[in-house]
């Protein structure tokens, strides 16, 4: 069986849109308050602006480390395990109710679709007391995939 070989494709930012747009596990990494790293595998989704967008609860430690030290990294995985990722660095804001209201119905259509009924979900969001983490994209890596070095290649 042919060995699968590593690769690394720098993509400019329209290319990094495209491939961030239909994949929606991601692990945020925030940074504490002693300094070391804060992992949270989230779901997001990517909005108008190229930014990512996760849903979240204003209670949650991403959203407190966010609030002291804005600066965050996320790792975008495909579906498969295997497949390409890349890692994205930004400066996030948290928005709140009653501004992540309509953010908040952003994100669901850019993960799901439309909704059947959307104000079901916006009083489900304001139930919750849901909050929106916007991270917009400063840096990014190129598109990775794993696999063995070329030089081991059949």
């Amino acid at each position: 069986m042919p060995r699968s070989i590593a690769r690394n494709t720098r993509v400019d930012r329209d290319a990094l849109t495209e491939f961030l747009r239909p994949r929606h596990r991601v692990v945020l990494m925030t940074t504490r308050a002693d300094g070391r790293p804060q992992s949270s595998p989230v779901s997001c989704g990517v909005d108008a602006e190229g930014r990512l967008v996760i849903s979240t609860y204003p209670e949650r430690a991403k959203v407190t480390n966010i609030r002291r030290d804005p600066r965050v990294s996320a790792c975008v995985l495909s579906d498969d395990w295997n497949g390409p990722w890349v890692q994205v660095d930004g400066v996030a804001e948290v928005l709140d109710l009653p501004e992540a209201l309509e953010p908040l119905v952003d994100y669901f259509r850019s993960i799901s679709g439309e909704h059947p009924d959307w104000d079901e979900y916006r009083a489900a969001m304001v139930k919750q007391g849901k909050s929106l983490i916007r991270v917009t994209i400063s840096a990014w890596g190129p598109i990775a995939t794993g696999g063995f070095p070329a030089r081991l290649a059949d």
